[in-house]
């Protein structure tokens, strides 16, 4: 679907759905021109989310779809890229091929130019998304351009909106491919593709350059799977001087079975999605080819499956990572933090970062505590804390801190080995022992902010423009937000 910006200092022109957007408790503001049937909009309210489609009697537009914002004091950027998926979706519904979304003086004073352009740009884009490459006759949307007719000051956010969405549709698009159509492999090649937009550079590591490292905890995961592992490596460098160097590391397992310790029959399809934390880096990075931000910034996926080949770790099993620490496996299915904290090491060898953020899908601890509307945060520092809360909260993709305490890290330290990939049964707090675990692959000072996105990849409430049992692409549009895309 295409959106575009019209100054609504220009006419309106044909559309067959015009949308306006209407605050609780008062009349909808036509444009000029566009008139509707005595009682159209009798009984309407403007609660939030609230349409009423009606046929216009004269003007460039064949139908007006009022959408309620709820009342002013509610409104904030959340609910304006809700009502905005909910405008594209009904005029889907309403088999409408044009829309126009129409921002009256009112709305426009709502939030400033780049919140408010923002958010109905993302809301409307994201609201349209679908996955149909899995049907052998896919639907095909029939509402094919939106235009977004408001004041002039909203078009630089528009074009932001747009490469943002993108971001998060690419991230989507990688997560709902099953297992058999995104293998390592092709994640690794969906990352060259990026590189051929000339902002971004790509390497990918095999298994063979990976043994020559020594990260022996990736190649103890991707063991017993006869899909090879790779190690993907996306560099993008700021036009001006850098204020820093920043790494983003992902989680990229395309299958997890649980290896030896397998997981349980049932949603075992889901574990498609124990890649979302790639996916958002990917993702951030499709947005990179085409904004700008200060810092140089590296993106590490470490891509591979989790199965119980004849190869495959066991229990018990002792690896050693690449910066020589020594581990006890002692359950395969706590996988992701093994692959996570070579990838850690690799970013600390090779690319020596300022500040290094992770996501994974690491603990199902982590939607018992926050369920699917946030994702867990362990930040090293208060400042980064804050930097990454409020880039969630602008971007509708919440986060909530958690604590890592020395107990936590305690409970890792291993009988065998150094360390050991799960903690004793009766700590609980799961989803800190994740983070325990990587704390010491992680140098000392080094900004590190590690986010379990296990709950709200997928599965989370339906928020129109994002929810339900697809990908949701958590992660890309909080990263380009935090790293101060423009």
């Amino acid at each position: 679907m295409k959106l575009t910006h019209k100054d609504s200092t220009s006419k309106l022109t044909d559309t067959d759905v015009l949308v306006v957007f209407t605050l609780e408790g008062e009349k909808p503001a036509l444009p000029g021109g566009i008139t509707l049937t005595k009682h159209a909009l009798e009984g309407f309210k403007g609660e939030f989310r609230e349409a009423r489609l009606c046929d216009a009697v004269s003007g460039p537009a064949r139908r007006v779809l009022c959408v309620g914002l709820g009342k002013k004091a509610q409104v904030d950027a959340e609910r304006l890229r809700r009502v905005a998926a909910v405008a594209v979706t009904r005029a889907e519904a309403a088999q409408a091929t044009t829309c126009t979304l129409h921002v009256d003086t009112a709305v426009a004073k709502l939030a400033d130019a780049l919140d408010l352009g923002l958010a109905l740009t993302e809301g409307a884009l994201l609201g349209a998304y679908t996955w149909q490459k899995g049907k052998s006759k896919p639907k095909v949307a029939k509402l094919t351009a939106v235009t977004l007719h408001g004041p002039k000051n909203l078009a630089a956010a528009v074009t932001l909106g747009r490469a943002t969405a993108d971001a998060c549709m690419f991230a989507r698009d990688l997560q709902n491919e099953p297992a058999n159509r995104l293998t390592p492999i092709d994640m690794a090649q969906a990352a060259k593709g990026l590189a051929k937009a000339g902002r971004i550079k790509c390497t990918v590591l095999d298994e063979k350059a990976m043994k020559k490292l020594g990260m022996g905890l990736l190649l103890g995961v991707a063991a017993g799977s006869s899909e090879p592992p790779r190690l993907i490596h996306l560099v993008y460098k700021p036009k001006g001087k850098s204020k820093g160097r920043i790494a983003l590391v992902g989680k990229g397992l395309t299958f997890d079975s649980g290896g030896i310790s397998i997981k349980p029959s049932a949603k075992m399809d889901e574990m498609r999605f124990d890649m979302s934390g790639g996916a958002a880096v990917l993702g951030a990075f499709h947005g990179l080819r085409s904004l700008d931000v200060p810092y140089e910034v590296h993106g590490l996926v470490g891509a591979t499956e989790n199965m119980p080949g004849n190869r495959a770790t066991k229990p018990g099993d002792i690896h050693v990572a690449m910066d020589g620490t020594t581990v006890e496996v002692l359950n395969t299915d706590a996988e992701g933090r093994l692959v996570l904290a070579d990838v850690i090491c690799y970013a600390k060898a090779k690319v020596k970062p300022d500040t290094l953020v992770d996501l994974a899908t690491l603990t199902g601890a982590v939607v018992t505590a926050l369920g699917h509307e946030m994702a867990g945060m362990f930040a090293s520092n208060e400042g980064l804390e804050r930097e990454l809360r409020a880039a969630g909260d602008a971007a509708g993709e919440r986060l909530w801190p958690l604590p890592l305490i020395d107990v936590h890290k305690d409970a890792m330290k291993g009988t065998f080995a150094d360390l050991k990939n799960i903690s004793g049964g009766d700590l609980g707090a799961g989803s800190s022992a994740g983070a325990a675990f990587l704390a010491p692959f992680v140098p000392s000072g080094m900004n590190w902010a590690h986010l379990d996105i296990a709950g709200t990849a997928w599965g989370g409430s339906a928020r129109d423009w994002v929810g339900g049992s697809m990908g949701s692409g958590f992660g890309a549009r909080l990263l380009l937000r935090w790293l101060g895309a423009r």
